[in-house]
């Protein structure tokens, strides 16, 4: 890997806050042309001091940059274009239109864009300059214009005991949604990259906090009745060190669900013979869930290009790739900083994800995000929102300066880009998007020079689950839906709400149900949420704005002084300022001077004890036994092809090719621990700094 720069968090401080202070000088300037167009309009043409006056404006007029004055010019039609009956706008070449008011019961008409009603020309350009509509630079108040009629931003985080049964939940937790979101958590001994095994550090581990996943059948079969190709399905996965390679999973998958489509259009059937693999759960055998019309299925232990011709299948690949819609977590900075779970060196790592990005311009994979850059775990490990948004921005600055030294260009990558905050009860967390979107959206344009799709930053926000207590749990509903209202409010592209009894266990369908609720409650019965730019305009939400990106720019200093965000990692910075938070946000709950209802006050006659679970969701035994039954038979089944795949795919790395593209053949006969511990031997296993 190139020697990482040193110098770019400085340009970007350098950069936003000339683009600040230039803001406040323009407007100051817009302003005085403002009254001065007043004062000459009430003076007589013959007056002798208009001259002057005229003079005055003429030298303010020169000082005013041209892309100010067209935004003053053009306000009022743009002002009108709010006020209409409906809004159109273009996406990829079609024109999506939208009504832009609702009426209420009362028959109020409650507008979807509410429009500023300055009149001072410094208002006004202070406004669409820092501020503006949604879906136009800076993007503070959103990326979008409009939010999508026909869905809310939806997603539930789901993963337990083996793809049977976290599929049966997708199902379930999608059922009567117009559009399938599905955010996927997996095992510890997945995201380690290891496989299923009776070993007693493994053993116990299988399916628990997450689903078994480690052959490309076992992600058929989690994603199984789901269309992966309709505009209306997205899949997250929540996985790091071995991103790469279940995200191969995920992509054969894919494609082999529209292999068997093309199939089933063409009479042909899947070969017979041979043992081959079978959706099937102990629990419930032989048996499909509700709502799986059993896609996906048809291929297991097989790949299209064995029962297709060569011409076929690679237009089917082309064509899914092209399709397919979701994000691999695979941030292996924030793995560094405070979640831990990290298997490569993070040298390897980088290159891994690099690899995956240039896969993805290669073959077009433009609606697919190839890493969440995720300030959650940052923020569940101890952090503030200050230092989460920080940390978390610094780190997609260091991966665009990574992919820029690899020869990418930034309209190429940018828009593959995702983001992922924790939304807590902190007065900062009503800003975490309105702040990430605008330092993005300038840093982008005025210093990596990307285009308007690539200023765009998007993200997903999950209800913080380390504001979940086991005391008093039928509270942390209460919590959880104040923290959706922030993230709604804020506009965010994608949201995820706790269930209440996270803190003690896995969820179960019940509190999956009332947390679900809680986004649908907000977005359908409430009356505010109807106006997108809800809260714009408030004189609190617009100086804590200014405040929090200000001290998001400060914390960019200190990296900045320590290397920048690798060097600082060398010296343990994040990791020590994380856990500094940490205990000072702990020693606050302990004293009592930090209040947190149900917990150390407003406490029931019993004390508000911890809730002890009546049951705790753990995979069973006859579950765990099968995933290593499950996987044996597929070691067994590609004993001919596993030692050429691993040999190719270390051949690969060491001969600097793209690995990703290698392991999407790899997956189609090689096992995830297998193929991690092949990589090891290539890119060395993880070793944290002391």
């Amino acid at each position: 890997m190139p020697p990482a720069r040193v110098r770019y968090l400085s340009e970007i401080t350098a950069a936003v806050r000339d683009y600040n202070r230039n803001t406040d000088e323009q407007s100051a300037i817009a302003t005085k042309l403002y009254q001065l167009d007043g004062v000459l309009g009430d003076l007589p043409a013959d007056s002798n001091a208009r001259p002057a006056l005229e003079r005055q404006q003429k030298q303010l007029e020169q000082r005013l940059l041209p892309l100010c004055k067209k935004l003053i010019d053009e306000w009022p039609a743009t002002k009108e274009l709010y006020q209409q009956e409906s809004f159109g706008y273009d996406v990829r070449g079609k024109e999506i239109r939208q009504p832009l008011f609702s009426q209420s019961l009362s028959g109020t008409n409650i507008p979807r864009i509410s429009v500023p009603r300055y009149k001072d020309w410094g208002d006004v350009l202070r406004w669409r300059l820092q501020e503006n509509f949604p879906g136009k630079y800076p993007y503070t108040a959103g990326v979008f214009p409009l939010k999508r009629a026909e869905e809310d931003p939806t997603r539930m985080f789901a993963g337990e005991g083996g793809p049977e049964r976290t599929n049966k939940r997708f199902h379930y937790v999608s059922s009567g949604q117009p559009a399938k979101r599905l955010s996927t958590a997996f095992d510890s001994v997945t995201l380690y990259g290891e496989d299923p095994d009776n070993r007693p550090d493994i053993y116990g581990k299988i399916g628990n906090a997450g689903v078994s996943i480690a052959t490309v059948d076992d992600a058929k079969k989690l994603y199984s009745g789901f269309d992966l190709c309709d505009p209306r399905t997205s899949v997250s996965m929540t996985i790091n060190g071995p991103a790469s390679i279940v995200l191969a999973f995920f992509m054969n998958a894919a494609i082999d669900q529209q292999c068997e489509k093309w199939m089933t259009a063409n009479g042909k059937a899947a070969p017979g013979g041979g043992t081959r693999p079978e959706y099937n759960n102990p629990s419930f055998p032989g048996v499909l869930p509700d709502g799986n019309d059993g896609l996906g299925l048809a291929l297991l232990g097989l790949s299209g290009d064995q029962v297709l011709t060569s011409d076929v299948y690679e237009k089917i690949k082309a064509d899914t790739l092209s399709q397919v819609r979701g994000t691999v977590q695979a941030d292996i900075l924030k793995e560094d900083q405070a979640q831990n779970t990290c298997i490569f060196s993070t040298e390897f790592a980088l290159r891994l994800m690099g690899d995956v990005q240039e896969y993805f311009i290669k073959n077009q994979v433009r609606n697919f995000y190839s890493v969440s850059i995720s300030g959650y775990h940052i923020a569940e490990a101890g952090a503030n929102p200050i230092t989460q948004l920080a940390f978390t921005l610094s780190n997609g600055f260091t991966y665009v300066e990574y992919y820029l030294s690899r020869g990418m260009a930034i309209d190429d990558f940018a828009p593959n880009l995702s983001f992922f905050f924790s939304n807590g009860m902190d007065p900062e967390y009503s800003v975490i998007g309105r702040v990430a979107r605008r330092i993005w959206a300038k840093t982008i344009r005025h210093v990596y020079k990307g285009n308007s799709r690539s200023q765009k930053l998007k993200y997903h926000i999950q209800t913080s689950g380390r504001s979940l207590h086991a005391q008093e749990i039928d509270f942390n509903d209460i919590r959880t839906t104040l923290q959706a209202l922030y993230a709604i409010y804020d506009n965010c592209n994608s949201l995820h709400t706790n269930a209440y009894d996270e803190a003690i266990t896995t969820p179960t369908e019940e509190s999956v149900r009332r947390a679900m609720a809680i986004r649908l409650i907000i977005n359908r019965e409430l009356g505010s949420v109807r106006t997108e730019n809800f809260v714009q305009g408030s004189f609190a939400l617009e100086e804590l704005t200014d405040l929090v990106e200000e001290a998001v720019l400060t914390e960019f200093d200190r990296l900045t002084e320590r290397g920048g965000v690798l060097g600082a990692m060398e010296r343990m910075y994040q990791r020590n300022k994380i856990q500094e938070e940490s205990l000072y946000y702990e020693s606050l709950k302990h004293s009592g001077e930090l209040p947190i209802v149900g917990v150390n006050t407003f406490l029931d006659k019993k004390g508000s004890p911890t809730v002890l679970p009546g049951e705790v969701i753990r995979s069973t035994t006859e579950e765990k036994d099968q995933q290593i039954a499950n996987l044996r038979a597929f070691r067994k089944r590609n004993s001919g092809e596993r030692a050429q795949r691993l040999a190719s795919l270390k051949e690969v790395a060491i001969s600097n090719g793209n690995l990703f593209e290698e392991l999407m053949q790899t997956v189609k006969y090689c096992t995830l621990g297998e193929i991690t511990n092949a990589l090891y031997e290539v890119g060395g296993q993880y070793r944290r700094n002391m």
